[in-house]
């Protein structure tokens, strides 16, 4: 089935802001010090982190066909479905990070404050195309975490497992290609984390 013009708009548009970064994800932070701060610095480094190993995995597995997928748009769904499914447990491990570390290393005890940044961002995302089935889960999901947390170790141990998990999950990808390519997909994703890490740690020094 051939994509209506608007999909095809929209596809082309995510492929633009994929190749030429928008601010979104490439915005360059000077400092944190302030919860709107570490409200932008989770957003933004989670869309980057979920956009750049979802659609690099793609490109790299399906080679030079790439563009064609786009003219599938049981396709277009399936990784519309996966960018939301991963980008939320992003934003999850994200916020739990941040708030983990600076209660442990700054004695930034405002992890109250965690429930309602990560409930900001994901209202904020459902005015860009959000599920309600994926917001509610994932709302539901972070309330949980948050009952059994520690927040002086989190950020310690595989603070970012649950993302890492999503993307090998989610990537439409045939299962039997993704078995082969799981360490290579879940290393590619611990990369861009541990960037994320330092830099968090060096804005916070």
């Amino acid at each position: 089935m051939r994509l209506n013009l608007k999909t095809i708009l929209e596809t082309l548009r995510d492929m633009r802001n994929y190749i030429f970064p928008v601010e979104k994800i490439t915005s360059k932070f000077r400092s944190i010090s302030s919860i709107k701060d570490l409200k932008n610095f989770i957003q933004q480094r989670s869309a980057h982190v979920t956009q750049t190993t979802l659609y690099g995995y793609l490109k790299t597995r399906i080679g030079s066909r790439h563009a064609l997928m786009f003219e599938d748009e049981e396709y277009l769904k399936s990784i519309n479905i996966a960018k939301w499914n991963i980008y939320v447990a992003a934003i999850a491990d994200c916020t739990l990070y941040v708030f983990s570390y600076l209660k442990d290393i700054k004695n930034f005890d405002e992890k109250g404050q965690a429930q309602i940044v990560f409930s900001n961002i994901l209202d904020e995302e459902k005015t860009n195309g959000l599920d309600n089935k994926i917001f509610f889960k994932a709302k539901t999901d972070f309330d949980l975490r948050l009952k059994t947390i520690e927040w002086n170790n989190y950020y310690k141990n595989k603070p970012f497992l649950n993302s890492c998990e999503a993307l090998y999950k989610w990537a439409p990808i045939a299962e039997e290609l993704k078995i082969l390519d799981k360490d290579i997909v879940l290393n590619s994703i611990k990369l861009k984390w541990n960037i994320v890490e330092n830099e968090f740690k060096d804005l916070t020094s």
